[in-house]
């Protein structure tokens, strides 16, 4: 049980984590196109996640039977599912990416029953039917503009590899740090998305970026977002089952949407509270299962 509540506490903070940061990306964008902005935002957490790592002597030895797995994780999740997700709200828009992305947990669901072969009970069911009518509750989906098709798709895309990345993290040992399997996972992003990102350097205005805003956001985007959320997400899941475990990415647009009332002072009606206490229901019912 105290499993199951430390880390439904690491998932709660990585998915708060991540509904907060829209606000900031909703800034920093404005300067830094979305492609650059990921693999600026991955030099900085990789930066920061090496000198914890350093500074608490982890062990950096990974078996060599698991390199492609961490590959795997780096390029469906921190690459494919991050820059889809860029794309897919950029083309479309942020309540599309909103009911669209809040369908991983049911995806992690089904890749948790077809490759961990994770018991699907009717709790988990519950938990996630209460949790998606709350999203759409507090979303809203009467005004969903359906036109920008290709970003739907994107947005699809990028809900799907995040579920397969979040059940591939529990493939690992659960006795590997979480900060070096976070930290060659970016990497292995890195890697990727520098080819793309090079020859476009050259088009961001540079006096842009120093200004404390822009430099302040690029650095809490790396630091707490990346570096923080990944590491607090990868962690919970090793603690939880993966399907329970999705239960808590629902957290992200509660938490969006209240930080866009007390920030952007965005309207938020009874819906957002009737939904908000139907995903806390949804939550309760996976902390009080047994495992």
């Amino acid at each position: 049980m105290k499993n199951t509540l430390l880390g439904s506490l690491y998932l709660t903070l990585a998915s708060s984590i991540w509904g907060g940061m829209y606000v900031v990306v909703k800034i920093v964008v404005s300067v830094i196109p979305p492609l650059e902005l990921v693999w600026m935002r991955y030099l900085v957490a990789i930066a920061a996640l090496l000198v914890i790592g350093l500074i608490t002597r982890q062990n950096w030895r990974i078996e060599k039977r698991y390199f492609l797995l961490i590959a795997a994780i780096g390029v469906i999740g921190n690459t494919i599912s991050i820059v889809a997700q860029e794309t897919g709200t950029m083309l479309s828009t942020a309540q599309m990416g909103a009911i669209i992305t809040s369908s991983t947990p049911a995806f992690m669901v089904i890749f948790a029953r077809l490759i961990l072969k994770e018991r699907l009970t009717l709790k988990k069911g519950i938990s996630v039917c209460l949790a998606t009518i709350g999203v759409l509750l507090i979303v809203g989906i009467g005004d969903v503009n359906m036109s920008g098709t290709l970003g739907g798709i994107a947005l699809l895309i990028a809900a799907l590899t995040w579920a397969l990345m979040s059940v591939l993290v529990k493939l690992l040992p659960s006795d590997y740090p979480q900060i070096v399997v976070t930290t060659y996972s970016i990497l292995v992003a890195l890697i990727v998305l520098t080819p793309f990102v090079l020859p476009r350097l050259h088009e961001i205005n540079i006096s842009e970026l120093t200004h404390p805003t822009i430099w302040g956001g690029l650095l809490y985007l790396g630091i707490v977002s990346t570096a923080g959320g990944f590491l607090l997400w990868n962690r919970g899941l090793q603690m939880l089952n993966a399907s329970s475990g999705g239960i808590f990415f629902f957290f992200q647009p509660v938490v969006g949407t209240l930080l866009g009332w007390l920030i952007l002072g965005e309207n938020i009606g009874v819906t957002f509270w009737i939904g908000s206490i139907l995903i806390l229901t949804g939550v309760l019912f996976v902390i009080n299962e047994k495992k």
